[in-house]
């Protein structure tokens, strides 16, 4: 069942809007037509956004600005987006950090767990059971190929990134017969402004990994889109399907030395 279609008083809600994968997510719902709720934490950055998304495709766009590793400020916005018709969510927000976990700052570390993880799910529980109601409505959770092995030095990530992607694909077989659509859209390597932000430099990140996994952001969303519309998870780029379905399947004895050889920049980092 495809997810529902534009209509003047529903939204569709993208989190961590402000750049990347959530941007171009953005756009894309907004060329189909879907009214929208953004939120990421800098106001500034979504209203320049909201501006040029109105601009370009003549859609409603309303600006939060929320820090949703904020459990008050999270709770606020989720109390809102029960009581709205939210068509389809996105939720896309979401941050990383490199090096040793003991060296890393705690709380860093456990609002990026926050963010990662508690987020999407308190998300999905302000929006699914209007969802169910209508039977209609279609959820995007944006986890990771790293969810799908262990990785030193990225533990935090790949631990929450491991729930977004479990998470996703359970609440997917629970609901798919009752008219909501569940994806897990799970890229690899994305160029944003995702690893400044991380505090990774992109060229030694880029030493881990060989150009040719690198997925453009605007693609990564619209296979997105397009697998919540047909029901289906994604993983972007045969390039990074293909190492992120061996690893589904190795032993975790096996992966653990191979990802820290694979991966040398990620060992070094910090």
């Amino acid at each position: 069942m495809p997810v529902p279609a534009p209509h003047p008083d529903a939204r569709a809600v993208v989190t961590g809007a402000s750049q990347g994968i959530g941007e171009a997510l953005a756009f894309d719902l907004a060329g189909r037509g879907h009214h929208l709720i953004v939120t990421a934490r800098r106001g500034d950055v979504l209203t320049e956004l909201a501006e040029r998304i109105t601009a370009r495709h003549g859609v409603t766009v309303e600006v939060r600005a929320v820090d949703l590793a904020d459990p008050t400020a999270r709770e606020v916005f989720c109390q809102e987006l029960a009581g709205r018709n939210i068509s389809i969510l996105c939720a896309n927000a979401g941050t990383a950090t490199f090096g040793p976990l003991a060296k890393l700052d705690p709380a860093g570390e456990k609002a990026q767990v926050q963010l990662n993880a508690i987020a999407v799910h308190d998300l999905c529980l302000a929006v699914l059971p209007g969802m169910l109601e209508r039977q209609a409505g279609g959820i995007l959770i944006s986890g990771s190929a790293a969810g799908n092995s262990p990785i030193p030095n990225n533990a935090t990530y790949a631990a929450t990134k491991a729930f977004a992607n479990t998470f996703s694909e359970s609440l997917r077989g629970e609901v798919k017969k009752q008219g909501v659509n569940v994806t897990l859209l799970a890229p690899g390597p994305v160029r944003t402004e995702f690893l400044e932000t991380a505090g990774m430099d992109e060229r030694t990140f880029a030493a881990a990994f060989p150009k040719f996994l690198w997925i453009p952001s605007r693609d990564v969303a619209k296979k997105g889109i397009e697998a919540l519309e047909s029901g289906r998870s994604v993983i972007p780029g045969w390039q990074n399907e293909i190492p992120a379905r061996v690893f589904e399947f190795l032993p975790r004895k096996l992966l653990l030395p191979l990802i820290k050889n694979q991966h040398p920049a990620l060992r070094q980092s910090r």
